[in-house]
């Protein structure tokens, strides 16, 4: 990959950092519309809930029923089955209170955006290098700079939001967005495929521009 591309994109610990969220931990239905990524949820939540299964019966067969009921192999496998179950609910209760629908919604961009980003480096491994093509990747990767910028405004005003939503108020230059100079933005032909780059890059702007309405309309 190009080292103008690795740039652009947004890594899991900046968006860890943005969100207070490590980006796997968050559900969203996106993910069960793909097959690939579904599977690799649930078998990351079954693998999470398997690894904290033998602390947690441990503390509790150590702690409170060997103190109180003594030893006891029945309620040891009953913890065994119960306990990995309630972890997967647990997870499921703390998303749905913690994580918020905006935030879903720019994760999915976020996505979308780095789908774009990885189009361009297929293209740029297929490119025959005419100056057309060169003039019409660096005007998408320009779009996407600044569709990046958005992103990043739109994730820090959701935690603003979601921490405190007066603090959004003060920060009024995080709902800023580049859509205007976006839509300067052209390319040589309209039926190139940077010209359909540019477009999807284009409808990642708007729709990252109604999330960030919606956050100063909340």
């Amino acid at each position: 990959m190009q080292p103008d591309l690795i740039g652009l994109e947004i890594s899991k610990g900046e968006l860890r950092r943005l969100t207070g969220f490590d980006p796997e931990d968050v559900f969203r239905p996106s993910i069960i519309a793909d097959k690939e990524k579904r599977w690799g949820f649930f078998l990351n939540e079954c693998l999470v809930a398997l690894a904290l299964t033998p602390i947690i019966v441990g503390a509790i067969y150590a702690f409170i029923i060997l103190p109180t009921l003594g030893s006891s192999n029945k309620l040891g496998i009953i913890l065994l089955i119960i306990v990995p179950v309630a972890v997967l609910l647990g997870r499921s209760l703390w998303r749905k209170f913690t994580s918020t629908h905006a935030l879903t919604i720019l994760l999915d961009e976020v996505d979308k955006y780095h789908a774009v980003i990885q189009a361009i480096d297929i293209n740029d491994q297929l490119a025959s290098g005419n100056s057309h093509s060169i003039n019409d990747r660096e005007q998408v990767i320009a779009a996407l700079q600044l569709i990046r910028e958005d992103l990043v405004r739109a994730l820090q005003s959701e935690r603003i939001l979601r921490d405190n939503k007066k603090l959004l108020a003060n920060n009024q230059d995080l709902v800023v967005n580049n859509l205007a100079n976006l839509q300067t933005l052209q390319v040589s032909s309209q039926a190139s495929e940077y010209a359909q780059l540019l477009n999807q890059s284009l409808q990642i702007a708007l729709d990252v521009q109604t999330e960030i309405r919606k956050l100063r309309q909340s």
